[in-house]
């Protein structure tokens, strides 16, 4: 019973600071309630008895939204910062409500169609260890994730290098 109070807890938590981070006019607001989401899954982890991946949650995520507090503090100037500039056209709230129901309704679409929904609901006889889900993680062999791992992190090592390029500021 208490799993199951502590689950309701922290998917409200998730649900919640999920909406304000995509809601808010602040970039400073939304990288705080993105922080939130990340600790609420690191919950979830935590409450599953997976604490490895609720620590690794817990130091990459955080450590990541840090670095979102430096680039969100040098790349958008200090009237954006201060919430006097951005301001929303209703235009374009009515097409991101638009293409967010086509979103959901093409998600559902293939839940349904592909039985998912079926599948999610049935409870694995055995409890998979952890050594698994680590070679699964970091394993070479087919259907494992080592390569996409490495693409990512070179890719998120670009993304960095083209942010600072951006943060340069050019002295005439």
């Amino acid at each position: 019973m208490a799993n199951y109070v502590m689950f309701l807890i922290l998917a409200v938590v998730i649900l919640g600071s999920a909406v304000m981070c995509v809601t808010t006019k602040r970039i400073m607001r939304a990288a705080t309630f993105l922080l939130f989401v990340l600790f609420g899954v690191a919950g979830l982890y935590f409450l599953l008895d997976y604490t490895f991946l609720g620590a690794a949650q817990i130091s990459v995520y955080a450590g990541g939204v840090t670095m979102l507090y430096v680039f969100a503090i040098q790349l958008v100037g200090k009237r954006s910062l201060q919430g006097l500039v951005e301001r929303m056209k209703g235009s374009r709230v009515i097409y991101g409500a638009m293409l967010s129901l086509v979103g959901l309704a093409t998600v559902l679409f293939v839940l349904l169609k592909n039985k998912f929904m079926y599948a999610a609901c049935q409870v694995a006889d055995v409890e998979v260890p952890m050594k698994e889900i680590g070679m699964s993680l970091l394993g070479t062999d087919k259907y494992q994730y080592v390569l996409p791992f490495e693409f990512i992190s070179v890719f998120l090592l670009a993304c960095i290098i083209g942010g600072l390029a951006i943060a340069r500021k050019e002295e005439k």
